[in-house]
């Protein structure tokens, strides 16, 4: 089951340096943990600032890879290509009304064919996951050659309607794995799974409860 961490450092209690440094450690926590993907998704921040950041969450990840080989967890920069070019980070995350996957890989590849040191750092082939709200879009996300599709909201957003299970067993018809987002939790994850999702996105299921316990629950 793959599982996908968005990130809210917002929902931190106290001040913005005490939120960044609980962000980067529950990042830590993510990635010790197994998580398989982090989104960086700060959409509040400054292009600076969010640079800053991302250095910040791949300096840690790249610490634990360097402690435990084993460790696979990568990091995704919502939206912004030129952030996670910038930061080495190994992909990004399209809204549904960003450019589209074969403009980042353009983007990437154009990046890396810039010197030596930068093809041997930066990822060569970036991940890309794109937000898709029906079925058709995921269709969408496969033909334009998307890594994977995130899905939602399946059971829950706030003033929005939900797209339910049936929906996303469509969408999970498509080539590519599709995970499901919006009101995941430890109940209802294995419904998701039998609609067809390759695994579960979320924001509260990771940053508000202990990981490990949250792993060991959804891989038993």
């Amino acid at each position: 089951m793959l599982l996908y961490y968005i990130t809210d450092r917002t929902a931190f209690p106290g001040d913005e340096p005490t939120r960044r440094i609980r962000l980067l450690d529950k990042i830590a926590e993510a990635a010790t943990q197994g998580i398989d993907y982090i989104q960086l998704r700060e959409k509040d921040l400054s292009p600076r600032d969010l640079e800053a950041l991302a250095r910040e969450a791949m300096d840690v990840i790249r610490r634990l890879r360097t402690e435990n080989r084993e460790l696979r967890t990568v990091l995704l920069i919502n939206s912004r290509t030129d952030i996670a070019i910038a930061t080495c980070a190994n992909g990004v995350h399209l809204q549904s009304n960003d450019i589209s996957p074969q403009e980042v890989r353009a983007a990437w590849q154009k990046s890396c064919g810039a010197g030596a040191l930068a093809r041997e750092i930066r990822p060569q082939n970036p991940l890309i996951a794109v937000s898709c709200h029906s079925p058709q879009e995921v269709a969408q996300a496969a033909s334009n050659q998307a890594t994977f599709a995130v899905f939602a909201p399946v059971f829950e957003k706030k003033d929005t309607q939900t797209a339910g299970l049936e929906a996303l067993a469509q969408a999970c018809r498509a080539p590519i794995p599709v995970l499901a987002l919006g009101g995941v939790t430890l109940q209802n994850t294995q419904s998701c799974l039998q609609a067809g999702a390759a695994g579960v996105a979320a924001i509260r299921l990771f940053q508000e409860n202990d990981i490990a316990t949250v792993v060991r629950e959804l891989r038993v």
